[in-house]
């Protein structure tokens, strides 16, 4: 089947987004390792230039527009990560940004969003607000719309995480990454299976907010509907072209409770001297499961840690500290 991006694509971004983003290095540990039953490699995005991998799309996109389009600026909707790394990469470049975000997004990340200098239109946090708020924006302003995960310079972008750790780490057994709307998880799985296509891959996902576990236990691709995590990252439904590459490439998506996720957050603060949000606990939690131990052959695993713009305010007010 022909997917959004192919092999080609993500190294075409990766020549892209050298000397722009970070290639952020592949931590260990040993505490770890003896918790899972195996060899951990920590790809850490949280360390990634405006705290998330989210950069690497966000530029590998904006970096290929023309002049003429560039120049009537650049609009998407986020609930944060993507908001502040399309901020970066549009003050980079030198051109107008609009970001249409939920009123409900957290302090910290709206703050980050206009100290980049964009201009952020406030939407009601449901994807149709999201959705028919930025139609305004951009028939206001004529911006392109530079979509946060289903959209094709985005997940080559993403896709040049899993790219650096098959280079440095060229051995696993297994990738595993969070998934919200699956711009990561899809770009490491065509990496990943472009590089070694024995590699096996796995999703991880808050049970709050599982409809990509749902959608590969149905083998149809099902909404998001009132998800309810602390994973504020993963609040979003797949696209038309991310599920395509997950359910055809994931051996399976491994589901946490909240209770798991701020534990395991807390122990990569604690053990590993990590800031990470809550996103990325959710892959290594999944990792120190019972589910996951279980599964043989897999002596070597990739996690990707994803960002680690933390919101103490609303971990405090849910109670998650």
């Amino acid at each position: 089947m022909k997917y959004a991006v192919t092999l080609d694509d993500i190294r075409a971004a990766a020549d892209r987004i050298a000397g722009v983003a970070h290639r952020t290095p592949v931590m260990t540990s040993r505490l770890l390792d003896e918790m899972a039953g195996r060899k951990l490699f920590f790809k850490c995005e949280h360390l990634q230039r405006a705290g998330a991998f989210k950069f690497r799309g966000a530029w590998n996109s904006v970096s290929q527009l023309s002049d003429e389009a560039a120049a009537r600026g650049v609009v998407t909707h986020s609930s944060g990560n993507h908001a502040q790394a399309l901020a970066l990469a549009a003050q980079l470049r030198g051109i107008p940004v609009h970001i249409v975000m939920p009123k409900t997004a957290p302090a910290i990340k709206r703050a980050a969003v206009e100290g980049y200098g964009a201009h952020v239109v406030e939407c009601k946090p449901t994807l149709e607000a999201r959705e028919t708020t930025v139609q305004q924006v951009l028939e206001e302003t004529g911006a392109v719309l530079i979509h946060p995960y289903d959209y094709a310079p985005t997940i080559a972008g993403q896709g040049t995480v899993a790219l650096e750790l098959l280079e440095d780490v060229p051995d696993l057994d297994a990738v595993i990454a969070p998934v919200g709307g699956g711009g990561l998880m899809s770009g490491t799985c065509i990496a990943a299976r472009g590089i070694n296509p024995k590699i096996r891959l796995f999703g991880a996902e808050p049970t709050g907010a599982d409809d990509a576990a749902r959608s590969l236990a149905a083998g149809v691709l099902l909404p998001q509907t009132g998800p309810d995590t602390l994973a504020d990252g993963l609040l979003t439904s797949l696209g038309e072209l991310t599920w395509p590459i997950l359910r055809d490439h994931l051996e399976s998506i491994i589901t946490m409770r909240e209770d798991k996720i701020t534990e395991t957050m807390r122990l990569v603060w604690t053990r590993m001297k990590q800031l990470i949000e809550p996103s990325s606990a959710v892959p290594v939690a999944a990792v120190l499961s019972e589910d996951f131990k279980a599964l043989e052959g897999l002596g070597r695993v990739g996690i990707i840690i994803s960002g680690g713009n933390v919101d103490m305010t609303n971990l405090l007010r849910r109670g998650a500290l």
